[in-house]
This record gives C-alpha cells, sequence and structure tokens, in this order.
C-alpha cells in the first residue's frame, strides 16, 4: 500500500472532516481555555504597575479570589460559541482547497500552505467577533467584579453584545480583525503544511495510516509549536500595537478607549450631566484575539499602527532579532499543547466516524 497525496482513503467525507474539527478544535481551545484567561488579564491589565505578572502568580491570584467558573474560565460561552463553527468552517474549507489544489497537480506543500491560509480565512468571520466578545468577559470576570477593575461590567454574553452594537457599533465586534488575520492567517497556513508533512514522515515509518498515539500526538504539537515558533515576530507586533501605552489624544478612535472606562450599557453615566474628568496621560488598548505570549519588556518603543512590517522593521532596529522572539517559549508551549490536543482528537473522532457513519465508496470520494 502507498500513502501518497492522491490516497482516496485518506480522503474521509467533508462532513466527517468537519464534525471531527468541530469537536476536536473545540475540546483543545475550552483546555486551554484557563491559560488564555490568565494571558488576556496580563495583557489587557489597565493598572499602573500591573495586577498580573508572572503566569502561576497570576493563575493563583484569579483562581484565589474569583474561582473556576467566573474567574479562570470567564467568557467561556462566547468562546466555544467561535470555536465550534469557527473549525467546522475552516476544516471544511481546508479540506475542500486541499483535495482540489492536489486533484490539479499543485505542489502538496503549496496546496497545504494554500488551504490553511484559505480555511483561517473562512473561519475569521465567526472566529473574530467570538474573540472580542470572549477577551472583554475574560477581563471582566464576574458581573461587579469587586478583585479587578477592567472597564467592563457586562451582565452574560448577549449583554454583551447587545450593549457594544449600541453603544459602540457593530463594526466593534471586529475590532482588531486586520491585525488578527495578519497573525493568524499564517500560521494555520504553516501549522497544517508542517503536519501534513510530518504525518507522511510518520506513515512511511509506520508502514501503515495507523500511526499510534504517541506519534499523532507528536505530529500535532510539533506542527503548531514550530509554526508558533515561525509567527513569533508577527505576534510581537500585533500584541504591541493592541496593548502597548499611548499617549490620549483628542481623536480617539472608538476602540481606543481608555481601559478603565465603563463600557456597560447599565451604567447611569449616560443618563447624568457630563462632569469634567482629570487629564489623563496614558491608555493601554485592550488585545481582542487569540492569545499572544509576549509580553513587551517595559519601555518599549511605540509602534505605528498603520503598518505591521513597519512595526517589524521598528522593533529590528531597536531591538535586533531578540526582539522579534520575545517570549517565543511560552508561545511554542502554547501552540504545540493546543495544536496537539486540536489534532490528536481531529483523527480519533474521524477514525469513530468511520465506524459509526460508514461510507460506501465508489469511485472519487468527495
Amino acid at each position: 500500500m502507498t500513502f501518497d497525496n492522491g490516497d482516496l482513503e485518506g480522503r474521509p467525507p467533508y462532513i466527517h472532516s468537519m464534525i471531527a474539527g468541530g469537536l476536536g478544535g473545540t475540546t483543545g481551545d475550552m483546555l486551554m481555555h484557563s491559560l488564555d484567561t490568565v494571558k488576556t488579564r496580563q495583557q489587557g491589565d489597565p493598572h499602573f504597575p500591573p495586577k498580573y505578572t508572572s503566569l502561576g502568580s497570576s493563575y493563583y491570584t484569579i483562581w484565589r479570589q474569583e474561582g473556576v467558573a467566573r474567574g479562570l474560565y470567564g467568557g467561556w460561552l462566547p468562546a466555544m460559541m467561535g470555536s465550534f463553527p469557527g473549525t467546522v468552517l475552516f476544516f471544511g474549507t481546508y479540506e475542500w482547497s486541499k483535495r482540489h489544489l492536489l486533484d490539479y497537480g499543485v505542489q502538496s506543500h503549496v496546496a497545504y500552505l494554500t488551504a490553511g491560509f484559505l480555511g483561517d480565512f473562512a473561519a475569521s468571520i465567526v472566529y473574530v467577533p467570538s474573540e472580542v466578545l470572549k477577551t472583554r468577559l475574560q477581563l471582566q470576570g464576574r458581573f461587579n467584579n469587586p478583585y479587578f477593575k477592567s472597564g467592563y461590567n457586562y451582565r452574560g454574553t448577549f449583554d454583551a453584545v447587545k450593549t457594544i452594537i449600541r453603544t459602540e457599533g457593530l463594526p466593534e465586534l471586529f475590532s482588531g480583525y486586520k491585525a488578527t488575520l495578519y497573525r493568524d492567517l499564517p500560521f494555520s497556513a504553516l501549522q497544517f503544511m508542517f503536519y501534513e508533512q510530518f504525518q507522511s514522515w510518520a506513515r512511511e515509518y509506520k508502514k501503515s495510516r495507523e500511526i499510534g498515539v504517541r506519534l499523532e500526538l507528536l505530529t500535532g504539537a510539533a506542527g503548531g509549536g514550530l509554526a508558533g515558533v515561525l509567527t513569533c515576530p508577527l505576534d510581537v507586533v500585533k500584541t504591541r500595537l493592541q496593548t502597548q501605552i499611548d499617549p490620549v489624544t483628542s481623536g480617539s478612535k472608538p476602540k481606543d478607549r481608555l481601559a478603565t472606562e465603563p463600557l456597560s450599557g447599565h451604567q447611569e453615566s449616560a443618563s447624568k450631566p457630563s462632569q469634567p474628568r482629570p487629564p489623563r496621560q496614558q491608555t493601554r488598548p485592550i488585545s481582542t484575539s487569540s492569545p499572544s505570549t509576549h509580553t513587551p519588556r517595559p519601555g518599549s518603543i511605540p509602534l505605528d499602527e498603520d503598518s505591521i512590517f513597519r512595526g517589524l522593521r521598528l522593533i529590528y532596529k531597536t531591538e535586533g532579532i531578540g526582539g522579534w522572539f520575545r517570549g517565543v517559549g511560552p508561545r511554542f508551549v502554547w501552540t504545540s499543547v493546543q495544536s496537539g490536543c486540536m489534532l490528536f482528537l481531529y483523527q480519533t473522532i474521524l477514525r469513530q466516524l468511520e465506524v459509526w457513519l460508514p461510507v460506501e465508496r465508489t469511485g472519487f470520494s468527495a
């Protein structure tokens, strides 16, 4: 038996790929949600000096003060609501694109890379709004949280949706869309290109399509971890653009509101005459995308928010190559664990679906 890219046995029905991808991706995201919450608190903390510093102490502080459900797992509902349809769209688009590109004779690595780009772009229409909601609820914690003042105070997910649309407009649900795509499209493309190649090598090594649990976990983790390392410079720029300390200007955009300014529709400020506020010198825009493991060093030079590539050049000039790869260790750990869990579950569920929902293949299988 050969295991080339055109092997029909390696092409499960699209619906199987979408179901397995949705379940695997959602499970992986939920397993890593507490780490996501801690990183979001670290990056979006509006206080100076910040309350949350090291990973371990931040975990303990949130757990001790706020618990698991409303603390470490705050924002889990929008995360799950975005993760499942997002990964369903990703895997459906990825498999369709990959198979058609391979059938047209496109070189396999190019096919995997392009399919990863297209898959993440298709999923972004779902996961970016869910990330905005999830991140704000993670920062907020519970309603009227006495332990952490994030500037947000929603009663829940649906109250957050209504309040954001009413007070900030529908486009605010897509805040950070461009910056998110700059990082996540290359990451997904590289992740699946590496993963497919590692899977191919593992099957050749085992002389079988069944490569075992260890190699399933290893190939998934290696693909995600390597992609995470290579896209670390984009992660650094994106994080600094969304969490850097900027001087307040009179023409601030809605998304650059002060992190300590209440945004909930349940605040009474709208019904009271405006009071003069003391001048504020700094603001920290809040990150509204997937977790980043980069923490800017104190005194990092502000970046131009209009250009990702200008930011890369500026970091290189002021900090060298090391500035591009700041936080690469934690990023490698997060991306490898999440990718390993997701892709292992993806393959496991695919095999189960073949048993539960067998499909007769007559010729070319979609």
